[in-house]
């Protein structure tokens, strides 16, 4: 499939979405806010979640504006997606109204570079599970290995993106359900145990974060689009299993 024709297919699928299925009871804020490196698989990543989400029943708002992190509107969402964001996007009442939107129970799902935002904000920190450190240069090739529990679980798939190194291993704060080998590619400094993806319940609410999410080709990928929603379900309190 060549790279510009998934966004038309997704269109395509969103044109024929029932309305039953549009007018759905629970809603998705994505927010990709950057306010440093501005990564070019955000149309993608949106089109993806939109797609995933309304499959679920669960309608998506798409925003760049801080000025929607209040608590009247957040309010209005049951899981509140950060697609590739940088930087510092939001002031202090802002991450007052995201702090108390999880404390009312609702879910965050953060995507890549969610892990490289919001440095001097800690509770956002300990919400996403881990900041990232660095990564090698391009894109690295190795394999996604599912676990639960601390022990692997189904199959390995291949995958093709920029790894993360993190400033420190989240193992023992979050429940790591995926990880990647690092023997297959040069630049990772984590060693035999590269988590790359967990979920956890955090302060009255749920987290789910992904370090994939970087190469536009990857959202092609169908693994990666099942790791996706499985999730968008566990953020939205759909699935006690998130990987």
């Amino acid at each position: 499939m060549r790279p510009n024709v998934l966004p038309l297919l997704l269109a395509m699928f969103l044109s024929t979405v029932p309305a039953a299925m549009a007018a759905a009871n629970e809603r998705v804020l994505v927010f990709t806010s950057t306010a440093k490196f501005r990564h070019d698989s955000i149309p993608i990543a949106v089109s993806t979640l939109r797609l995933l989400a309304e499959r679920e029943r669960m309608a998506v708002d798409q925003s760049e504006n801080a000025a929607d992190f209040n608590d009247a509107n957040l309010a209005r969402y049951r899981v509140v997606v950060f697609a590739n964001t940088t930087g510092d996007v939001l002031d202090a009442t802002q991450q007052q109204a995201m702090e108390t939107f999880i404390r009312a129970g609702g879910g965050f799902m953060g995507v890549h570079s969610a892990a490289d935002t919001e440095y001097d904000w800690p509770w956002y920190g300990q919400l996403v599970g881990a900041y990232f450190k660095n990564h090698p240069e391009g894109l690295q090739f190795s394999r996604v290995q599912p676990e639960r529990e601390g022990k692997p679980q189904g199959t390995s798939w291949p995958v093709r993106d920029e790894l993360y190194n993190f400033r420190s291993n989240p193992r023992g704060a979050v429940q790591v359900t995926a990880t990647v080998d690092e023997r297959m590619y040069q630049g990772g400094t984590m060693g035999a145990d590269h988590p790359i993806a967990w979920c956890h319940r955090f302060d009255g609410g749920r987290s789910w974060y992904t370090g994939l999410g970087h190469d536009t080709g990857l959202y092609r990928n169908r693994d990666f689009l099942a790791h996706l929603r499985q999730g968008l379900l566990y953020a939205a309190g759909r699935s006690p299993a998130c990987g």
